[in-house]
């Protein structure tokens, strides 16, 4: 069966390098699955999941923001922001994120700071999103974990 060859890259690392048999995705155009021999594309994405198929295993990551490529010969990478695995987020810790950046956003909209609004604005649009696919990863049982390049350096 054919497979796609996968890499997701953020500024500090290389997150994930495999072959894949479909990856589901958030982008500012809506959700899209990309199988392999699909039509080259590039596009913007929005802070949101990230499901990567690779055999019967479903591999759930949360991106925040980035850029994803899809090249001729079944080749795709995504440029993040910022990427992690669903089982690496402490929801404890996302929250008390999400509480905080909540709290600033009342604080500035008293201030009428429109910078520092859209500043604490995507800062809590990113937590969300990390919140989000952290407890759905719980809810169905947690996903087999991926191992990074990093981790396989060990």
């Amino acid at each position: 069966m054919a497979q796609i060859a996968f890499k997701i890259i953020t500024p500090e690392k290389v997150v994930y390098e495999d072959t894949i048999d479909a990856l589901t995705i958030d982008t500012k155009d809506g959700e899209i699955t990309v199988l392999p021999d699909h039509m080259p594309l590039v596009s913007v994405l929005k802070s949101g999941a990230m499901q990567i198929r690779k055999g019967g295993d479903a591999i759930s990551m949360v991106v925040l923001g980035g850029f994803l490529e899809v090249r001729k010969g079944s080749e795709v990478v995504v440029l993040a922001d910022s990427a992690e695995r669903a089982e690496e987020i402490d929801i404890a810790k996302a929250e008390e994120a999400r509480q905080r950046a909540e709290d600033l956003m009342r604080q500035k909209v008293a201030r009428q700071d429109d910078v520092e609004y859209a500043r604490v604005a995507a800062a809590l649009e990113k937590e969300l999103a990390r919140l989000r696919v952290a407890r759905r990863h719980r809810a169905h049982g947690g996903a087999p974990s991926i191992r990074t390049q990093e981790s396989s350096d060990e």
